[in-house]
């Protein structure tokens, strides 16, 4: 099949450009799961040894650090996508300066809920946003209520249980739904774990991320609704990740253990919550078995 000799050869092909028998191959390729052996697995660039060791400088700017032997090697190997993301090219100014109001308590949960969302959109596009900056700054737009719906989450339970209703939502189940989901809870609490540099590097990936859709909604062609909806919710995006980002720079390091701790706990009461409803409903079905139904008319 030609779709074949296309993507082995590295080639761009949208499914427009399948004739009607293709497109019908390719929507069972997929279903099938035959497509996934020809995708590489992605490593996650914050489960790497190398992200243990990342250093900005006192400004917030990235540093130029020599790598070791074994790391270089890993990286020619790995895709770039595995890369940790650099840092900001700029010294972040101070909080004080972006803004005359004290910051507000609820920024660490605002934190938890863009990581999530960062998280969550990087295992979805396997780790290359690239592809796809407009796709995935949907997804991001989707899945964060601080960023997508200028939401006010004042509280990590609030902010973990509106991703997951998103992952659970009929846009991304289909994608692995609750566990899925529930899996990259994980992933935030091993970037909160690795401190501010860590977060700030992905930070500044989401920051490009943002505005890389941006250039690309405002050259689109007006095909779909796509790039209105991109340029009406993008405007302040950038504005709340940049301080953010100066914000994450300003706190002690020993603040990421306590938001991750915090983290886990709710990671925990959800798994507890899972197993209360799943014994409930055995409860239910051995209430209904137990129940006489019909009873003799004496």
């Amino acid at each position: 099949m030609l779709i074949w000799v296309y993507l082995l050869a590295g080639q761009e092909i949208s499914f427009d450009d399948l004739c009607v028998e293709e497109k019908k191959r390719f929507q069972r390729a997929v279903a099938s799961g035959e497509l996934s052996k020809m995708i590489k697995p992605w490593e996650l660039w914050w489960s790497k040894l190398s992200a243990r060791k990342i250093r900005l400088s006192k400004e917030g700017t990235q540093l130029v650090q020599p790598l070791a032997e074994e790391e270089l090697e890993d990286d020619v190997e790995n895709h770039d996508s595995s890369k940790i993301p650099l840092g900001p090219e700029t010294p972040l100014p101070p909080v004080s300066r972006l803004s005359s109001k004290e910051p507000s308590p609820i920024l660490a949960v605002h934190l938890v809920d863009i990581l999530y969302s960062y998280c969550f959109t990087l295992r979805l596009y396997n780790g290359d946003w690239r592809s796809d900056a407009l796709g995935s700054v949907l997804v991001v737009f989707s899945v964060s209520s601080v960023l997508g719906q200028d939401g006010q989450p004042e509280t990590v339970p609030e902010a973990v249980s509106h991703c997951l209703q998103q992952i659970c939502s009929s846009a991304f189940r289909h994608m692995g739904g609750f566990q899925f989901g529930f899996g990259v809870i994980d992933d935030v609490i091993s970037l909160l774990e690795l401190g501010s540099s860590a977060l700030i590097c992905a930070l500044c990936d989401m920051h490009r991320l943002v505005q890389e859709a941006g250039k690309v909604a405002k050259s689109e062609k007006p095909r779909n609704s796509r790039r209105d909806e991109i340029r009406s919710t993008i405007r302040h995006a950038p504005r709340k990740i940049y301080f953010i980002m100066c914000w994450v720079h300003e706190q002690p390091q020993e603040a990421w253990a306590s938001l991750a701790a915090i983290v886990r706990t709710e990671k925990a009461s959800v798994v507890e919550s899972q197993s209360r409803g799943k014994a409930q409903k055995l409860n239910n079905k051995a209430e209904t078995k137990g129940k006489c139904l019909i009873e003799e008319i004496q």
